[in-house]
């Protein structure tokens, strides 16, 4: 393997030539306790900036093998070491001069949930791995070697050696990101043994600072159970742990507006994914499988079975294998609930203020003047306890303005200036005075999920296939637009960019047209879960700026992916 030193007399003889000479620095070089990989070199100081990577090799990096000898360890000490080489570098970055993206010092921007990404991962051995870009100097399109020795001799030296060393970090620190992980998968593993579907612990903060701002919010509220659902935990590190816990069935969040319903319910959302320590949300944890429903206006929908909600549509339109191109609210609501249940979902989260409200209720002044025959939607309401009964689906619904939920619900939240009061039996005493409609009902069949898909050839054809992400809305394959605004459990960029590469890694690889959807929904997932984000990532290196989606997710994007032959 060729030095530090052979990288330095490269980059003094190339000076002030043409940028295309920086392609001559590709490969890897030994550095004084870590290998610097060059991977990719940018064409042109304008153009994305170069890929590179760094290794240290797990005997120098030195950390304790129990510090990642199991799977949430090991992602819960990657995100940590990603945070820690992230603030070193922020300080160096544009430090180095010149046109274009010169200087430029980027790693993944983690938010307050611990993913796994391939910005830094380690291998068994406890070699860590961290991936960056660094936009290689030059003046106009003329190298300016000595601004990039100052990046790889003397800023990004210092950056490895204080953020990716044992010996160089907080061992207090880094033991309690540890102890932390246990304890948050301990109470993942305890819902289960206690039947519930979620738990929040008594003084997490809920609210966050803003509308663009994760953070928490300061002097909000600290969340405290009611008496009637608290639950105590013993946990591994953190010991005695008491919150509330949510059992598995149909749970109604009401208050007053402003009081906290959809604050709470955006918690239990995001309570799928770990959070960092100081979060206010690092002992709320929610089933791993929960999905947030919503009305889509526009969606596209595809040979999905929503006859359990909607049939004998008066233009005699097939609900067994239901198409369009323009979702409804009630139809793309409908769907989404199909479409968690085929990927496994066991908890569905309801806002009412995003739902279609014929999908939701139908009042009994309403019921009197339509009558059932002319009325193609089953609503929620009447399959609700049937989702529970038969397929084992809970839920937690926020309602608002409509009680009829009251008699269907097993617990009943109200939220009081943001603190939870157990009302189950007050609501339930007042409900009886109001009695629900009595229309028969028949039990619903269990949806069909047998979608075959066939591959689109124009992906065979292509070998330049062209996959970008447009924020958090969408991402956009060969100009076709996958639109993922309100796939609202998706919370960071770079789980967009794996869900463009799982895209086209299953067009390539897995849709034969006898493989079903969610055959290879579930193939992507045993693929990314088992071997890692690189498993897909087809090229000479492993990138990074990729961060790991749910299995959820993946069958959401599948859906909504409008060129998709089914």
């Amino acid at each position: 393997m060729k030095t530090s030193t052979d990288l330095r007399d490269l980059l003094n003889r190339i000076d002030h030539k043409g940028y295309p000479a920086y392609k001559d620095t590709k490969g890897a070089w030994q550095f004084e306790g870590y290998v610097l990989n060059i991977d990719h070199v940018q064409g042109d100081p304008f153009a994305s900036p170069s890929k590179v990577s760094v290794q240290v090799p797990g005997k120098l990096a030195g950390f304790p093998t129990e510090l990642y000898d199991k799977k949430h360890k090991r992602i819960a000490l990657q995100d940590y070491l990603i945070r820690q080489f992230a603030k070193q570098v922020q300080a160096f970055t544009f430090k180095a001069k010149g046109s274009g993206k010169s200087g430029l010092l980027s790693v993944s921007r983690c938010g307050q949930e611990i993913l796994e990404r391939t910005g830094c991962e380690i291998d068994k051995n406890g070699s860590v791995f961290v991936r960056m870009e660094i936009g290689f100097p030059a003046n106009g399109r003329t190298i300016n070697a000595r601004e990039l020795c100052k990046i790889l001799f003397e800023f990004l030296p210092g950056c490895v050696k204080k953020s990716l060393y044992y010996r160089s970090l907080n061992a207090n620190e880094v033991q309690k990101n540890r102890e932390l992980s246990e304890d948050q998968e301990f109470i993942r593993q305890e819902l289960c043994r206690l039947n519930l579907c979620a738990f929040v612990a008594n003084g997490s903060i809920l609210p966050r600072e803003s509308g663009v701002s994760d953070r928490p919010m300061k002097n909000a509220v600290s969340f405290l159970s009611p008496k009637s659902m608290e639950v105590t935990l013993q946990l591994p590190y953190h010991g005695t742990l008491t919150g509330m816990g949510i059992p598995k069935g149909i749970t109604l969040i009401v208050g007053g507006g402003y009081h906290g319903k959809s604050t709470l319910l955006k918690a239990l959302e995001l309570g799928i994914y770990n959070h960092i320590s100081r979060d206010g949300r690092e002992y709320v944890i929610t089933d791993n499988t929960a999905m947030k429903i919503r009305a889509e206006d526009g969606r596209s929908i595809k040979q999905v079975d929503i006859s359990m909600f909607i049939s004998n549509l008066p233009n005699k339109k097939d609900t067994i294998h239901f198409c369009t191109e323009d979702a409804s609210g009630s139809t793309s609501q409908a769907a989404n609930v199909v479409e968690a249940m085929e990927s496994g979902s066991q908890l569905l989260l309801i806002d009412e203020d995003t739902s279609a409200t014929n999908f939701m209720i139908r009042d009994e002044l309403m019921q009197r003047v339509v009558h059932r025959d002319l009325e193609p939607i089953t609503p929620f309401i009447d399959r609700v306890q049937e989702l529970f009964t038969t397929y084992s689906i809970s839920t937690i619904l926020v309602a608002g303005s409509s009680g009829s939920y009251f008699h269907k619900a097993d617990h009943i939240i109200q939220m009081d200036h943001y603190l939870p009061k157990d009302i189950t039996e007050l609501a339930k005493k007042e409900a009886a005075d109001f009695p629900l409609p009595k229309e028969p009902v028949s039990p619903s069949t269990k949806p069909s999920v047998l979608r075959p898909v066939k591959p689109d050839g124009a992906f065979r054809k292509n070998d330049r296939i062209k996959i970008k992400t447009q924020g958090m809305d969408s991402i956009v394959i060969n100009r076709e637009p996958i639109d993922l605004r309100y796939v609202e459990q998706l919370t960071d960029t770079e789980q967009l960019g794996t869900l463009g590469q799982a895209m086209k890694y299953a067009q390539l690889h897995l849709m034969n047209g006898t493989r079903t959807l969610g055959e290879v929904a579930e193939e992507l997932w045993n693929l990314l879960d088992q071997k890692g984000i690189s498993a897909i990532c087809e090229g000479s290196y492993v990138p990074g700026g990729f961060a790991l989606p749910r299995k959820q997710e993946i069958y959401a994007c599948l859906n909504r992916y409008r060129e998709l032959k089914l």
